[in-house]
């Protein structure tokens, strides 16, 4: 079965709307970032620290690498589908799905989150700034886009239907 790849800004619900979506329909949720910290054996925030963001960067191109031929739904990182090459890899893989959370509700999510080192050392300004300049890219590696301003389970549903639909056009 086709993959499913969730994308979005940090604090959008990747992960919890791909833990309710992998319940609907049974199979696992992988959490890029926590993948990553497993084949890493070091948080996020260290691997910026020790190595930086290039490096994690490329730690990001790896995983969705692995993750590729993997049945269930990957919730990417904030950053994973910004590269071209991440945004094919997942586009030819499986279905991407945007979810689109507006700022302030993401914001809000990840302002007091010291296991995200993007959010931690930039003003909301700054996040802002990172916010506009990221959609146009996860609109162009995705198959859809949801609005996240639903609950969680109501954007998992949504996510289903599409699947089923992306699933069906392609058969």
């Amino acid at each position: 079965m086709t993959p499913i790849y969730l994308c979005g800004f940090m604090g959008c619900g990747k992960s919890t709307v791909g833990r309710i979506l992998a319940a609907r329909l049974r199979c696992r949720c992988t959490d890029m970032d926590d993948y990553i910290e497993k084949q890493e054996g070091m948080t996020i925030p260290e691997i910026f620290e020790k190595k930086g963001e290039p490096y994690f960067r490329a730690a990001e191109t790896q995983a969705l690498k692995d993750l590729a031929g993997q049945w269930g739904i990957i919730a990417t990182g904030g950053g994973a589908l910004l590269s071209d090459e991440n945004g094919s890899t997942a586009k030819s893989n499986g279905m991407v799905v945007f979810i689109d959370t507006a700022l302030e509700t993401c914001y809000e999510r990840i302002k007091n989150d010291p296991h995200r080192p993007i959010a931690a050392s930039s003003t909301k300004e700054q996040l802002s700034e990172r916010f506009e300049q990221r959609r146009p890219k996860y609109k162009q590696n995705s198959h859809y886009t949801v609005p996240g301003s639903y609950p969680a389970l109501v954007i998992a549903v949504k996510i289903e239907r599409l699947y089923k639909k992306f699933c069906s056009e392609k058969a």
